[in-house]
């Protein structure tokens, strides 16, 4: 049903995650394509989506047209390429992929774009990293089904335009805030998917075992279910790892004492943390009295990039509640300390520049902070 144009380059810095609980795709996972639901009653979560997107998909094929433009945004993980594959499974049509990255040149996108079908589906994974030369030639391909060329240089130059067919552009991000408002605009709809609940994960997990021919009780999907950080594809990843422990040290049926075995040899915690999540917040509890501490000193400390801290730890640490941010640095919150077993410090109190000062202060330097930027704006 696929058909892949390009992948986006494997040292691309997409790719640098490369841990069990990351909602990224990891070197580990193999191939997905008999795990992926071609049909809406096989894709659980996501119902208000599912059931706007199959009416637009109804409403498209009675009229006989081309679904208008989807963009789909959210997190690393929640389906956003088996989303679009569905789409084109339910409108019976050819599904292109590409990703932003690959498209380097105007020639490359009008090369997909004359390929194409009536109704066909191009799926664009990454396209906030699209070329704003490659991404301007797109506008008048959305709406106007049609791709404007210049031909030749200096005084000969000419502009063609090519009809092109009836498509449908479905663009994946997981940074909607750095598209262009332009193309942003241009799609007619735009859908942020969710974090799943536990019951959706057990669903998936359900079905997925039974794809790798493997048993899972009831004490099972829920111990995994609760594990995966709401991201299917750290629940499947988790999966085939406790396959490898059912197989191996069971009789092939992921139940609580694989669970139990499994999660304890991967260090993967009640909370869905690991064993770098637990370090950075140790860090933060034993060395720092819980804070505030500033990323490049966290950075130095633990020996991790403090890129990878801000974009890959924190966001999940700041989900749960372990952890914020404040103007003078990061903190660890009660919940934090609770987590790992360790006593808060006694009535919030953590020390800031020398001065011992409360949680509260700090979020009061936050909102004062804030108030005096908007002061300058505005007197600006």
């Amino acid at each position: 049903m696929y058909e892949i144009f390009s992948q986006m380059d494997q040292n691309d810095d997409s790719f640098v995650d490369e841990r069990l609980l990351s909602r990224k795709t990891i070197s580990s996972d193999g191939r997905e394509d008999g795990l992926r639901p071609t049909h809406f009653d096989e894709y659980f979560g996501q119902e208000k989506i599912k059931n706007n997107i199959n009416v637009s998909i109804e409403a498209a094929r009675a009229r006989e047209e081309a679904l208008d433009h989807v963009l789909l945004y959210g997190p690393p993980g929640l389906g956003k390429t088996t989303l679009a594959g569905i789409i084109a499974q339910e409108m019976n049509v050819e599904m292109r992929i590409t990703s932003g990255p690959a498209i380097e040149r105007q020639g490359d996108l009008a090369a997909l774009l004359t390929n194409l079908q009536d109704k066909d589906v191009l799926f664009i994974d990454e396209i906030h990293r699209l070329n704003r030369s490659v991404e301007e030639i797109l506008y008048p391909a959305m709406e106007d089904y049609a791709l404007d060329l210049i031909i030749g240089k200096g005084p000969s130059a000419r502009s063609v335009r090519l009809d092109l067919p009836h498509f449908t552009l479905v663009g994946a991000t997981t940074k909607a805030g750095l598209l262009s408002s332009p193309l942003r605009d241009r799609f007619g709809m735009v859908y942020r998917l969710d974090l799943y609940n536990e019951d959706e994960i057990a669903q998936i997990l359900l079905r997925n075992a039974a794809r790798l021919d493997v048993g899972i009780d009831e004490d099972g999907l829920k111990l995994l279910s609760s594990r995966c950080r709401g991201t299917p594809r750290v629940a499947i990843r988790l999966l085939r790892r406790m396959r490898d422990f059912a197989q191996v040290r069971g009789d092939n049926v992921i139940n609580r004492e694989i669970c139990d075995l499994g999660l304890k040899a991967l260090e993967v915690d009640e909370r869905g943390l690991d064993s770098t999540d637990r370090m950075l917040m140790l860090t933060m509890a034993t060395m720092y009295n819980g804070g505030p501490v500033g990323l490049d000193t966290m950075a130095a400390v633990t020996g991790e990039d403090s890129t990878t801290i801000e974009d890959i730890y924190e966001p999940y640490l700041m989900q749960l509640g372990f952890l914020i941010k404040t103007p003078r640095g990061r903190v660890l919150t009660q919940q934090g300390f609770a987590h790992l077993n360790l006593e808060y410090p006694k009535n919030g109190v953590m020390q800031a520049n020398g001065k011992q000062v409360s949680l509260q202060d700090l979020m009061k330097w936050e909102s004062t902070e804030e108030k005096e930027e908007e002061d300058v704006r505005d007197d600006a």
